[in-house]
This record gives C-alpha cells, structure tokens and sequence, in this order.
C-alpha cells in the first residue's frame, strides 16, 4: 500500500536551476532566502505558487524561484497578477516590482490592484534609484539627490510607498529591512497569510547606485533610535535602552523619553485591526531623523476581495442565463456585412 501524502518541502525546493545575477552584497539575495523560507514555512507548493514581476533588478525574481513565474513588462505586474487572480482564484500570486517598476509606469496598476483587494501579495523593492539601467533617480529618491539623470539635483517630491497603498485603501500592509533577516520572514509570513491584498515595503539596499540609503535603519549606532518596531495591542516604543515613545500631542506624534514623569500608559498604542486607516496613515508619515521609522504590520484588516466577488458574479449569472457563447457575443448587438 502506498502512501498519497505530499512530501514536506524546504526552502531549497523552492530554489531554481538559475544562477543568480545580482550584483554581489545585493539586498535581493536577502529577501529571496527569506521567500524561499517563508513558502516552505506556510506549506505552499511549487505548482500553485506564481511569481510575477515587471523590469527591474527585483524582477528577475521570477528565474530565482522553482515555482511558476512571468516577468512581464514594464509596471504592468499587477494587472497581469490581476488577470490571473481572477481567473485561477486557487493559485498563490505574487508580485515582485521595485520603487521605479511599481511607483512610477506602473503606479496607476499599483494603485488600483490594491483598492480592488485581489488576494495578492505585492513586495515592493525599495532602494529609492533606478539601478538596473544605472543609476537614476526613482520617485522615491529624496529631494535633492544627485544621480546620473538628475545632476544638480533632484527636484521631484519623493513618493512614500506605504502612504499611497494605505491611501488606496490597503488591507495589509507592513515594512521590514533587507538585512533584519527575522524581522523580514516575519513579515512575509504574515503576508502570506492575509486574505486580500498585502502590500510590504522592503527597504533594500543598492550597494552599487545608492549604498547606504537606509543605513540609518540598519547600521548598529543608529538603529535602535531610526527604527520602531510595531506590535499590534503595545505602546510604542524605541531607543537602544527601550527609554523612548510616541505620543500623540492632539493630532500630532512626538517624540518623548519615558521615566520623565511620563509612562507607556501615556503612549500611543498600535492598532493594526484598525477599521479606519488614520493611524497607518500617520505612522507612514514618520521618517528619520525627525522620527523613528516603523518597520512591522502597519495595518491587517478583512475587507471583501476583487477575485472573490467577480467570480460569484460570473456563477450567478451563469445560474440565471446559463453557459455564455464567445460567437453569439461576437455576433450580437449592432453588427454590419460589408460587400
């Protein structure tokens, strides 16, 4: 008698056959072990799993992966995940898409995937330049950075990724760093498991183009007071002797120091069930040095999803009126015969 149970795989059958062509001490490699990790940890299988990425250095992700993949066109990811989504409800989509792919060609499909909450993941490689074609300013480079198509400068108002997906009115969505190795399966996990759109920011580092652009959050003097690690139901607080926190002083966040007459219970507390998005909102709005940066599960909430919804449409409608005909659709309507 043989046995019909599946073999448990590992982060190494989720490996492909391809050699990896990032540039060494690239922040991908990180955030592809994590992945393969993460897949292995949630029990997904290579055959229902799909990768899909648009033009970029993080979408070659697809070719790293021993699962189904598409690198598609420029920016257009989501709407290709979308199609897909729709159509193959079972499978496990993925978007992979970085600052310049998903924020600028393809921030409209970005924009408008994550209002429809499609059960997709979409991971968006932040490292705030355009590295794959060498060097130029992305739309999250900040205000006066100085790249190859911006030499003097730049002048563009930098997009905050997390602003635009919680104004979009995301489900899910979370930030971690390339290099906080534990801190980033976590988060993937997490994605993993939510039922609707999850949107996460990961800040990766460009060592070639833009070396150091988040070493604030990641180098050992800085970390502790550059970054805020969000927990659902805890105050929120920081520093390298945990003696920092966030208060709200009316609508505004602070910075405070605890001991002083102040304790956690004067504190904001985070609240990632949240139904309105204020207060993602607000912490999406905290950057360095002003304020810690909060990495974690910004918000998690269950909202009805796009591919759910369409395709309990399509079986009603099928109930009612039956079976369609692509030809009888074809020949329909107003139609002419030219002769």
């Amino acid at each position: 008698m043989t046995s019909s149970a599946l073999p448990v795989l590992t982060a190494s059958d989720f490996a492909s056959d391809q050699d990896v062509r990032w540039c060494p001490g690239c922040g991908d490699y990180a955030i592809l072990a994590q992945m393969k990790k993460t897949l292995a940890q949630v029990g997904a299988s290579q055959e229902n799993t799909v990768f899909i990425s648009g033009i970029g250095c993080s979408s070659r992700f697809p070719y790293y992966m021993n699962t189904y993949g598409m690198h598609s066109i420029h920016g257009r990811a989501p709407a290709v995940a979308t199609g897909l989504k729709v159509a193959r409800p079972d499978l496990n989509v993925w978007v992979i898409t970085g600052d310049g792919d998903g924020l600028s060609i393809g921030g409209n499909h970005l924009i408008h995937a994550i209002r429809r909450n499609l059960d997709i993941n979409i991971i968006l490689f932040n490292n705030r330049i355009y590295g794959l074609t060498k060097g130029q300013y992305s739309p999250t480079s900040p205000l006066g950075k100085v790249t190859k198509s911006s030499p003097v400068g730049a002048i563009d108002n930098p997009l905050h990724p997390l602003s635009i997906a919680i104004g979009a009115e995301a489900s899910f969505v979370a930030r971690s760093i390339d290099v906080n190795i534990k801190h980033l399966g976590m988060v993937l996990k997490r994605a993993s498991e939510h039922r609707g759109t999850s949107f996460v920011e990961v800040y990766q580092n460009c060592l070639v183009f833009n070396d150091g652009a988040f070493s604030h959050t990641t180098d050992r003097a800085t970390k502790s007071d550059a970054t805020l690690e969000l927990e659902h139901g805890k105050p929120m607080i920081f520093g390298k002797n945990r003696e920092k926190g966030i208060r709200l002083n009316g609508m505004d966040p602070e910075v405070v120091e605890l001991g002083k007459g102040i304790t956690e219970d004067d504190l904001l507390f985070h609240d990632e069930q949240a139904p309105e998005p204020t207060l993602a909102y607000l912490l999406s709005r905290m950057n360095y040095p002003e304020f810690p940066e909060p990495i974690g599960v910004y918000r998690a909430i269950d909202q009805p999803r796009y591919d759910a919804l369409i395709n309990e449409q399509v079986e009603e409608v099928t109930k009612a009126k039956g079976e369609g005909s692509l030809e009888k659709l074809f020949h329909s309507g107003e139609t002419w015969t030219i002769q």
